[in-house]
Order: structure tokens, then sequence, then C-alpha cells
């Protein structure tokens, strides 16, 4: 909080990972130290609040064009609250506003859940990060820093440098740590430079650049594996190689060595909350912007819904007649209190009605089916027959089906999502079976298609029949061992991506295997032991209901 009361526009701001509560109060408190205007926004924040616009009342009021200012007119430290909800849109624009100088960011972020976190696109532009879910506010100093020494680091702050050795030093530390990003040592030259100057130092020091890799690069770090003790003891020089030291000199580098900032960024966080982080940025960036297949409300396009009161953000549809029979009743007292008596239509802002509608993206059931076996031709007939039960209600629905099938080394796509009953029917037709059972191909093909079908704008849905578990890996080999490896891999990525799935299990007995996978997926499990096509057509029906 010190550091970033110090340089706040420098760090570009704090991701804190809270639930309401008074600690997070006394955090949010000490933010008024901030040599910033302090504004508060929501994640359903419009365009116009933050780039200013057109204010239609007043400009209907008074005849003549009145524009509004927006948040982001100034420089100002913006709270983001709920900010694990803040859409792909608003998080570009924030991002866009943080790359400019002036302005810093507090994402109040409350996600309860491991794939509820802040955007990306946020995470990469916020130089420090404080997570407060284990503290208690009895356990916790006030954190607003002292007015004296504050102002006293604000004006050493700009003739402290960082020397370029030291630079290398942070560019080595976070490729080591797994950071991709550019930004991370930038933010971690600037978190050194506050802290010099919060501390005191004439220069920056080393102990300076290790608290920078603490707060910078512990929350960006990819989970790693127990580092192996490294023995301290060189080896002694060979014959052919003489000791560096006695025939050249060590060029002039940082004194503190790379490993030293590794450990103390890997020792911030602990390796749990580290796992954590990692699987939300994942499950994040595998969603797509609007969800999967989910209806929603819009001002656009599709089913109309009720109009409501509302602004005239951009983008925005007003509802002219609803908009008229709110204002109606209130002009003639409009007329006497204001001073354009002869004003045929007076329209106040709370007269507005915005046009509603609630677009459905259409759904696509990608059908992988076990070809594989002694009952492949029984399988493929059910599969058969349930979806052409599926497309006879698909014209109604608006449902897509993909089929495809895996048996032998590999899965086969057969049918690309379609609507089409003739072109079905002909696909269809003589698919062969038998041979072994490639489980983590048709995972692999079946995620691929699915992300395929959400780019397009669908929504899939990923349905796996099969009576038994995988005995091919993905290069063709009949390793049992390594197939289930890669099936509960591929499994893992179907449920980051957020794409529903459901497991049927159509073996005589129930196996424990598939039980497993589906609960690796997160999708249902249903046991149809000799499951004819329509109780199939059935439990896709309400799969894709659900």
């Amino acid at each position: 909080m010190a550091l970033l009361a110090v340089d706040p526009a420098g760090l570009r701001g704090l991701w804190l990972r809270a639930r309401s509560g008074p600690l997070r109060d006394r955090v949010t408190a000490a933010l008024t130290a901030l040599p910033l205007p302090l504004v508060r926004l929501h994640p359903t924040i419009a365009d116009d609040a933050l780039y200013g616009g057109l204010d239609l009342a007043a400009t209907l009021a008074t005849g003549r064009q009145i524009l509004t200012s927006g948040l982001l007119s100034r420089p100002s430290a913006l709270i983001l609250t709920m900010a694990e909800r803040c859409p792909a849109g608003l998080s570009a624009r924030l991002a866009a506003a943080l790359d400019t100088p002036g302005h810093a960011l507090i994402a109040v972020d409350e996600g309860a859940e491991p794939d509820e976190a802040l955007p990306p696109a946020l995470t990469d532009r916020l130089g420090l990060f404080l997570d407060l879910s284990d503290d208690l506010w009895s356990d916790s100093p006030d954190p607003t820093p002292d007015p004296a020494r504050l102002a006293a680091a604000r004006a050493a702050l700009p003739a402290l440098i960082v020397p370029p050795a030291a630079l290398e030093q942070l560019t080595r530390a976070a490729a080591e740590l797994g950071i991709a990003s550019l930004r991370a040592p930038l933010l971690a030259a600037k978190a050194a430079r506050a802290h010099a100057a919060w501390q005191g130092h004439s220069e920056v020091t080393d102990a300076d650049l290790i608290a920078a890799a603490e707060l910078v690069y512990a929350h960006r770090a990819a989970p790693m594996p127990d580092r192996q003790p490294q023995d301290a003891t060189p080896p002694p020089p060979t014959p052919d190689q003489p000791d560096s030291a006695q025939g050249e000199t060590q060029p002039d580098t940082a004194t503190l060595p790379t490993e030293m900032m590794v450990e103390a960024a890997l020792a911030a966080l602990p390796q749990d909350l580290l796992e954590a982080l990692a699987a939300g940025r994942a499950a994040r960036s595998a969603k797509s912007a609007t969800g999967s297949g989910a209806a929603h409300s819009g001002n656009r396009r599709g089913r109309p819904l009720p109009s409501r009161p509302g602004r005239l953000a951009q983008g925005a549809r007003i509802d002219l007649v609803a908009t008229l029979r709110a204002a109606a009743p209130w002009q003639p007292l409009r007329r006497r209190q204001t001073d354009r008596p002869d004003a045929t239509l007076l329209v106040r802002a709370s007269d507005l009605r915005v046009k509603r509608f609630r677009e459905t993206s259409d759904r696509v059931l990608i059908f992988a089916v076990d070809a594989s076996g002694s009952a492949a031709f029984a399988r493929l007939a059910e599969a058969k027959g349930a979806i052409e039960l599926l497309l006879a209600a698909a014209y109604a629905r608006r449902d897509h089906v993909a089929l495809l099938a895996f048996r032998g080394a590999q899965a086969e796509l057969i049918l690309p999502p379609t609507r089409s009953l003739v072109q079905t029917k002909r696909r269809l037709a003589g698919v062969p079976g038998g041979g072994g059972t490639p489980l983590a191909s048709a995972l692999q093909l079946a995620l691929a298609t699915a992300a395929q079908a959400k780019a397009r704008g669908l929504t899939p849905t990923i349905a796996i029949l099969t009576d038994g578990r995988g005995n091919i890996a993905l290069d063709g080999t009949a390793d049992r061992a390594k197939a289930e490896d890669e099936a509960s891999r591929l499994a893992r990525q179907i449920r980051a991506t957020g794409t529903p799935a459901l497991v049927i299990d159509v073996a005589n007995r129930p196996q424990p295997g598939l039980r497993l996978l589906a609960q690796t997926m997160d999708a249902p499990y249903l046991a149809l032991p000799r499951a004819d096509a329509r109780r199939l057509s059935a439990a896709l029906g309400a799969a894709l209901d659900g």
C-alpha cells in the first residue's frame, strides 16, 4: 500500500483479492493516501460514462447540444468493484487507459471459486497483488502510510534509477519464473524505485530488487515443481579450463544473483495459492466472452423484451413510443416549471426507455461414438437412430449435430455440425467398426470441434458414447496407462474450457473408469446398458436443455 501511494501511475495499480468485510474496508480506506482522485466503477458501466457523450435530456431541455465528460478524461485512481465479473470489452478499455500515463486501477476481486478471476488483460498490467482471504482484521495493522514519510518518498522518487545490470537480472528472474510478459520486469523496476524511495535509499539496492520481485513476480509465477537443491561448492577447474578469475576480469554486473530473486518470489505466496491463481487464469482465458451457449440479453437483436428505464449509452436503442408514453403525463407541470412554456415536448432522463432483446445462439451436439470392438455396429446403429431423432426436431429447436467415431488408431470426424437430415444419412452409411479404443484421440478431436463451433457462434455440448476405457495413446501405440493419462489430461482441458459434456456408459455393467472420467470433465454420467435410439435421444435432449 505504501508503494502504491508513492507511485500509483508507475505501478499501474493493485489487484486486491478479498471478500467484503471490515478488513477490506480498512485497506480500501487507505487508498485516500493516493495522489489521485478516487473514482468507483462497476462491471456494467457504459462507454458514455467512461469517455463522455451526449446528454440527451439536457440537450432536449435546452435546445442545444450538451456534452458530458467521462471518468477517463482526467488522471484518476479507478476502483473497480466485482472485478472478477469484468466483461472482455470493459477490460480492454481499462487496459488501454492503463497504457496511457496517469491512470491507476484498484481491481477488487471478490471471486470465491478458482475460475472466478480478474481478466488477463488487467492482471498483466497491474503491478501489485494483495490477497486477504486468510487474514484477520485483528491481526492486520493500519495500512495507511505515514504522510511525512510519503511526501519525502515522492520527492526522492524522480532521482532514483534502476541500473541496466539490475534490469537484466529482473528480466532473467521473470523468465525463470515462467512469466512471458515483458510488462512484469518494467513494473518490477518501478516497484524497486518506489521501495528505495520509501526506505530512504539514495540508490536502488539489492534489498529493493528482492522486495520488487516478491511483490510483482509472486502472483505471476507459474506453479513449479520442487526445485532440487544445488551444490553450493563449485567444481574444481579442469587442467584444460583454467580458473577464469586468474586470467580475466569478471564483467561489472548486478551483485544480486538471479536465484535469490526467484526464490524470494516463489516464497512470497503459498504454492496452493499460486496453483489456484494459475487455474483461474487458464479457466478465464479459455471461456468465451459471453459464456458457453447461454442466452444473453442485449439491445440489438433477438426476441423483443419489455423496455426498461435506461440511459442513451453506446449501442442502446430508444423505445420512442414507451418514452413518449412516460413523458406525456408530466408535460403541463414541466411547462409551468420551465422558462419555455411554448415547448412542444419536454423530456427528462427518467423518461427514457431502452429496447431490450434476448438473443439465443444455435446449439450443436458433438456426438463421439465408440466404434471399436464387436458391438461397434450395434452402437453405430443406435447413434444413427438417435441423431435422426434429434434432427427431426432440429428445425424447431435450431440444434446442430456433429458426429465423430473413434476406432483403431485415432478418431475421425464423420459429420461436421449440420442440420441436414439427408447429409446425415449419407455420411453415416458404411461407417466401419472394430479395433482398439482411442478415447484420448476422441476427446482431442471433440475439443477441437467444440472450439471451431464456438468460433462460429455456436454453443457446443460434447456427448461421449462408449462401453470401456481407452487403450490407444495419441501416438497410435497400444499403451493403456499412457492412453488413460492422456484422456484425463484432455478431460481437464474440456473442463477448463467450460464446454458442457456428457458421458454415456452403454456397457452391460457400469465402468468405474468412465465415471471417474466424467468427474474429471465435471460432466454428468449416465449408465444406459442396452440403450436404444429413443433412450439415447431423450438423454441427449435433456442434456441440451440442461
